[in-house]
Parts: C-alpha cells; sequence; structure tokens
C-alpha cells in the first residue's frame, strides 16, 4: 500500500510540472496564427468609398477610359449609360454593379456600343448600357471585368447624373441654349478671339458656354476664370494626354497618334448628356465659329422659327461657310486702343464671306434638341433638318 502511495506521488509531481508549462506557455506565446488573418474591412457587400473626381477615370483591368455616367432610359430594358473611350482591338465582356443605397447590387451584363466614327485612331469614343436591378436605388456604378460582385471593392466609382429628381420639363428648363465648344489643347491663347466670341454669344442669348480644357494659355486661363465665377463658362476639365497620346489631326493615317484631336467627338456626345437635363438647345461648334442668325434678333428666335416650320425635327445642320482672311480696312481702322497688348487677333475684321464651292462637301454644325439624341444620333432619321 505504502509502495502504491508512493508510485503515485512520484507520477503526480511531473504530471503537475509539465501542466504548469502548458498553462505559461498559451498565456505568453503570441498568437501568431491571428497575423495571417486580415481584419474585417466592413459588412460584406457595401460600397466602397472611391468615388471617382476625374474627368477621365481608368477601368481597372483593361484598356479603357470611362468619363461619365448617366440615367438613359430610352433604349428598352437598359437605363444607365456610360461614356467612354474604349481600346478598338480589346473590346471584352463587362458586367455593370451598382450601388444602391451604399450596398452592392448584383451585377448585370453590359452592352458596349462602339461609335463608328473613329477615323482609324485605335481608340474611339464607347457608350456602355446597363440595366439597373429591381429594388435598387442606384447612386454610383462601376464596370468589372468578372460578373463576381465583390471584386468591385476596390473599383473606382462614377456618380450617376441626371437622376429623376433633375429632371425638368421642356418649359422649365434653367437655360435655352447651351454652347459646347470642344477641346482646347497645345497651350491656345487666342483671348481676343475667344473674348468677342463669347460677347457675341451672349447678345445672341446663349446661356451657357461648355468649354472641354487640356491645355490654355495664362492670359486665357485668367479670362475663362472671370467667366467662370460669372457662370457664364462652365470649365470641364480634359487632362487626356495624361492617359492616351492624341492626335492634333482628324485622320491616324496622317496625323498618328491614340485618339482623333484630343477626343473630341467623347466631349462632344459628353456634353449633349451634360446638358440633357438642363437646356433646351445644344450647338456643338468650334471657338473659330459663330452661328449669326440674320433675319432673327437672337438664336431662339431663329429656333422658334425652324421650329414651328420643322415640328417633328430635333437636330439641325448648318453649312459651314468661310471668310477670308484678308481683312476689311485694317490699314484704316487698325484695332481699339484698348486691346493692344492682348494675344490673339480680331475676328470682327473678317466680315465678307466667300461663296461656297458648290461642287465640295461643306461640313456642317449642329444644334439640336438633346433629349432628341442618343449615342451621338438623332432618335428618328425624320428628326433632321438642313438649314
Amino acid at each position: 500500500m505504502d509502495a502504491a502511495t508512493s508510485l503515485k506521488k512520484k507520477l503526480a509531481l511531473p504530471l503537475i510540472v509539465a501542466l504548469i508549462f502548458i498553462l505559461l506557455f498559451n498565456v505568453n506565446l503570441p498568437n501568431n496564427n491571428n497575423k495571417s488573418i486580415p481584419k474585417p474591412s466592413g459588412p460584406a457587400g457595401v460600397c466602397s468609398l472611391g468615388i471617382s473626381e476625374q474627368t477621365i477615370t481608368p477601368l481597372k483591368n483593361t484598356k479603357h477610359l470611362l468619363v461619365s455616367a448617366y440615367v438613359d432610359q430610352r433604349v428598352k430594358d437598359l437605363d444607365i449609360r456610360i461614356i467612354g473611350i474604349f481600346k478598338r482591338d480589346s473590346i471584352q465582356p463587362l458586367h455593370c454593379v451598382f450601388c444602391c443605397t451604399n450596398v452592392l447590387s448584383k451585377t448585370t451584363p453590359a452592352t458596349i456600343l462602339q461609335h463608328s466614327d473613329h477615323f482609324g485612331f485605335p481608340f474611339t469614343t464607347t457608350d456602355v448600357m446597363c440595366q439597373i436591378p429591381q429594388n435598387c436605388k442606384a447612386t454610383r456604378v462601376t464596370l468589372l471585368t468578372t460578373p463576381d460582385k465583390e471584386s468591385a471593392s476596390d473599383s473606382t466609382w462614377l456618380p450617376i447624373r441626371n437622376q429623376k429628381s433633375d429632371r425638368q420639363k421642356e418649359e422649365n428648363m434653367k437655360f435655352d441654349f447651351t454652347v459646347c465648344i470642344s477641346n482646347l489643347f497645345g497651350d491656345y491663347n487666342n483671348v481676343l478671339q475667344f473674348a468677342e466670341t463669347l460677347e457675341m454669344y451672349r447678345l445672341l442669348g446663349v446661356n451657357r458656354v461648355v468649354i472641354y480644357n487640356t491645355s490654355c494659355g495664362p492670359e486665357l486661363d485668367r479670362l475663362l476664370q472671370n467667366y467662370s465665377q460669372e457662370g457664364f463658362v462652365e470649365m470641364v476639365p480634359w487632362p487626356i494626354d495624361k492617359h492616351l497620346n492624341p492626335s492634333r489631326g482628324w485622320l491616324h493615317s496622317e496625323h498618328g497618334g491614340d485618339v482623333h484631336y484630343f477626343g473630341q467627338l467623347t466631349t462632344l456626345n459628353e456634353c449633349i448628356y451634360r446638358s440633357m437635363e438642363r437646356s433646351r438647345y445644344v450647338l456643338l461648334n468650334d471657338i473659330d465659329e459663330i452661328i449669326m442668325p440674320y433675319q432673327h434678333k437672337d438664336l431662339m428666335s431663329l429656333m422658334n422659327t425652324l421650329q414651328n416650320q420643322n415640328p417633328n425635327t430635333g437636330v439641325f445642320l448648318i453649312e459651314n461657310h468661310t471668310y477670308p482672311k484678308k481683312t476689311f480696312n485694317q490699314n484704316k481702322w487698325g484695332p481699339l486702343p484698348q486691346w493692344n497688348g492682348v494675344p490673339g487677333f480680331d475676328i470682327m475684321v473678317h466680315i465678307y464671306r466667300e461663296e461656297p464651292n458648290r461642287n465640295i462637301y461643306h461640313p456642317h454644325k449642329l444644334i439640336v434638341q438633346p433629349r432628341w439624341v442618343i449615342m451621338g444620333q438623332m432618335v428618328e432619321c425624320s428628326a433632321l433638318a438642313f438649314i
């Protein structure tokens, strides 16, 4: 009996020491396993905070660029139009995902529509159409290369514009007339011409001038900042040269580059949608061109007459006419003294129009009702008039 008791005591002592060691080991040993488990970043399916504040946003895992997103329910079963610049030879299936009151939606397949006017350049204006899932009050949208919505966690979102709350009846729109000026680039600094053109459009009843700016000279920048502060000009930054090698010409075979005229067709399409819920008419124009009515006091009077004559028309084409570089009586009159030292030239001394050669094609400029236009094309083929 004494031998058995002695044996138990001898066995109990090592066992107690072993238990104490195990307890001390568990208390003091760092938990290395936890280092490989990331801390949760938030509830699954919650939208990230990465909202694009840029006018050009690279699309993740592609060679494409996104510009803006607008509500557009004029195409059956589609709700959102994303305007972008896509590489023509790298089109792949894409999927739309929405932020629905800060919760991720399920993905829906995207419909990709490339514009045909690419003039041979590798990149072209592209519209991506998306359907909003049921019961989703969408405020933001992005595109994915896979249908897995979780891959949207580190994507950049585009805010959705022209929501129902922004829509106005035509008679209640903020502006009657908007002019869209395509890209400024190459440190353009023709201040005098720009000021004369803007003031002429103001006299003709234009309410807003939208300008897409890649680069301009310092004097012109100061001028446009003044016009922006008073609300007449809306400056849209357009850093296309930070993403692509933009061409200064219109034909790839002659001028090279990635995209036509610094993305001119994209900016003009974007301006139509930007103006869709706030302006009755939009004029698509260059800064060295002025649409000048000669039987009406302003552009709205002209359009009222044309609209009465063509009630089912939403797009009006105005033929370009050329004015010679030779000025009228410049030697006699000369520039106004207050314009001395102002960069640029005086367009108001170019007043004689050349007779157009009817044996060649003359380009046209557009005045459109933006709600009649889809993807830079008329809603109906009959909705077109030549002026």
